[in-house]
């Protein structure tokens, strides 16, 4: 069944070890349901076939809020491509993209309270691109626009995580505030009610 083992379906089936989520994606391909349909996520039992004319996209886990403020703390208390829901992209993506709910004004009015974005890590970003960015040894992260500065004189560099609103400050990763780009955000979900 789509270049897996029987043997690691086995073992999947008999609960040894859980399957990731591109095999899980190919998984869901070969059998015309949805990923949430083979992890449970389905509660009415049926599995939901596509339309063959209609494009299915990528499942992508949510797995918290990020905020769109100061640095705050986020982590990730779920398994890889397990989340508290779940949003289908049709963009072609990397298999370790997810999702992230939005919280606070400091990207409004573009991004506002309870957004949903979609962000990328294997997606390399461009100055102007927004971006979730995280603390070295930290567990704490940000939603910004990127503004790379150069490098300092240790050659270290210099990047300004910006707000749209006006009204927060501008964000920094330097040598006094290590940290990096955590991925890019490719796809943006608002919700009129």
């Amino acid at each position: 069944l789509c270049c897996i083992s029987r043997a690691a379906i086995a073992q999947w089936e008999g609960g040894t070890t859980l399957p990731s989520l591109t095999h899980l994606q190919r998984a869901a391909d070969a059998l015309g349901v949805w990923v949430s349909w083979l992890t449970g996520e389905n509660s009415d039992g049926e599995a939901p076939m596509a339309q063959p004319s209609a494009p299915r996209g990528r499942t992508v886990a949510v797995i918290d809020y990020i905020a769109a403020g100061t640095w705050d703390t986020v982590n990730d208390p779920y398994p890889p491509g397990r989340g508290m829901e779940f949003l289908v992209t049709e963009r072609k993506i990397g298999t370790a993209s997810f999702a992230l709910v939005v919280r606070g004004t400091s990207m409004a009015p573009e991004f506002r309270d309870g957004d949903k974005i979609i962000v990328d890590p294997d997606l390399t970003p461009q100055p102007g691109d927004y971006v979730v960015a995280k603390l070295d040894g930290e567990e704490e992260a940000t939603f910004k626009k990127l503004r790379p500065r150069g490098t300092d004189a240790a050659g270290q560099p210099v990047i300004d995580l910006v707000p749209l609103n006006e009204d927060w400050p501008v964000l920094h990763i330097d040598a006094a505030n290590p940290g990096r780009i955590v991925g890019t955000m490719v796809e943006h979900r608002r919700y009129r009610r």
